[in-house]
């Protein structure tokens, strides 16, 4: 296995390492001060590596700074808001699998903005990932589905993936404009900027000093491992493999939270779980290839 692929399974694994480090904080962390803290940790190693990658910040042009404030707002604010509440409530495996439709929403809200093309397996590839995630979440009862509320846990997730599919949409706008690495870099400054009020409303500025040496970790992993070090080496296997072959990787991001929940938050692993996942896996899969040749 070529170096690369390494990076993207390890990619992978830690993306799917931030659901059981977001459960853990959860009880213990609310949830704007968990969200500032760790992109203010992420934030810093991005600044560095955006001067040593593209030798300047480039400057910010009034039109340009609102985007990347929608970018903040959406990526970084909305989305881990309702990422921490929604994990206060449900398994890191069952909100791995909702967010893991990231790709499913984004093709759709695409095909509706920006009139990208849906042919039949695409399609086919989106009905099968959003029965995946409805198996997962109803524990297999689809039917008992249709007659009972979902939980407000799965609300809060289902509103993170709202989140991230505006924050990728409005991303297409700013790459027109900026590099991944900062417009990533300037989300994360701006996000944290927003969030630390909030942060602080919630007591932050007290409770800071109560938390433990484990929920320091899962701060500094879901900053360093799950922001930084996750998205360097995402856009380099873009780079070198292109979009479509790197995404791929992104399949394996709920099976790896969905085993190290087992491992480390003792989460059971169910048939309806392990079949939601699978489900998930396929479809997002044939979302972003549109094809049934790689299959054979």
């Amino acid at each position: 296995m070529k170096r690369i692929h390494i990076k993207l399974l390890l990619t992978a694994i830690f993306w799917g390492g931030t659901f059981i480090a977001g459960r853990t904080l959860s009880d213990h962390v609310a949830p704007f001060s968990a969200a500032f803290l760790r992109f203010f940790i992420a934030a810093i190693p991005l600044l560095y590596l955006t001067y040593r990658i593209e030798g300047r910040f480039p400057p910010i042009q009034k039109e340009k700074f609102f985007y990347l404030l929608l970018l903040g707002l959406t990526g970084v604010f909305c989305y881990n808001f309702f990422f921490f509440k929604g994990l206060r409530l449900i398994h890191a495996g069952r909100a791995s699998l909702v967010i893991a439709n990231n790709p499913i929403f984004i093709a759709i809200a695409s095909f509706f903005l920006f009139k990208e093309k849906l042919n039949a397996v695409k399609i086919m590839g989106i009905l099968v990932s959003v029965t995946g995630a409805m198996v997962a979440i109803s524990r297999g009862n689809l039917q008992g589905m249709l007659t009972e509320s979902i939980g407000r846990g799965e609300i809060f997730i289902f509103f993170a993936v709202l989140s991230w599919v505006s924050y990728s949409l409005i991303g297409k706008r700013v790459m027109q404009d900026f590099s991944a690495i900062e417009a990533v870099t300037y989300a994360s400054v701006t996000g944290a900027i927003m969030l630390f009020p909030a942060a602080l409303a919630e007591g932050m500025s007290k409770d800071i000093f109560e938390y433990s040496l484990a929920n320091w970790f899962s701060l500094f992993y879901l900053g360093f491992f799950g922001t930084v070090l996750g998205f360097v080496w995402y856009y380099e296997g873009i780079k070198k493999l292109g979009p479509s072959k790197a995404s791929l990787f992104i399949n394996f991001v709920p099976i790896s939270a969905i085993i190290l929940a087992f491992l480390f938050l003792d989460e059971p692993i169910t048939i309806s779980l392990l079949a939601g996942a699978a489900m998930v896996s396929l479809g997002v899969y044939l979302t972003n290839t549109g094809s049934l040749s790689h299959l054979r």
